[in-house]
């Protein structure tokens, strides 16, 4: 048996027939064919598969497909415009926030839902935005420091 569902992903209207247990990560990965999200540790711990829906991040590999018909999914492919990087993926670079890479797209996809809806969040508010998101290689620091740096350019 197959649903039908219908989704706003990176302002592209996407439709397909999907088993009813295909979890969000698995129809943007593979139906979609937008790989950046990460399928990290599968049960919501790692935050690597955040993604933005209806403005706030969720770990998409714990919300079923079907409960996203409707939604509007930004992925971390949709941060960029046209050829110019998001300034959150522009500050990651800059101030070294990037190593391995394999938990970016979340970290970012976070950090973008934090940015929209707070004009200059306090240290509390950027620690707590990121809490959840495990990365093995750079520590927190410097992905804290280019969130910072993004929310300064932003605000000037």
């Amino acid at each position: 048996m197959k649903v039908s569902i219908e989704m706003t992903v990176n302002d592209m209207t996407v439709r397909r027939e999907i088993k009813p247990n295909t979890t969000l990560l698995e129809f943007i990965r593979e139906e979609i064919g937008l790989t950046g999200t990460k399928a990290g540790c599968e049960n919501g711990e790692c935050g690597a598969c955040t993604v933005i829906m209806d403005g706030k991040p969720v770990r998409s590999c714990i919300i079923l497909a079907v409960e996203a018909d409707g939604a509007v999914i930004t992925t971390v492919e949709g941060l960029a415009q046209k050829d110019k990087l998001h300034p959150l993926q522009q500050s990651f670079i800059k101030n070294d926030a990037v190593q391995c890479g394999f938990c970016t797209p979340g970290m970012l996809m976070a950090a973008k839902a934090l940015y929209d809806r707070t004009p200059a969040p306090g240290e509390g508010e950027i620690a707590e935005a990121m809490s959840g998101h495990l990365c093995r290689c750079t520590g927190y620091k410097s992905i804290e420091e280019a969130i910072k740096d993004a929310l300064r350019t932003k605000n000037k």
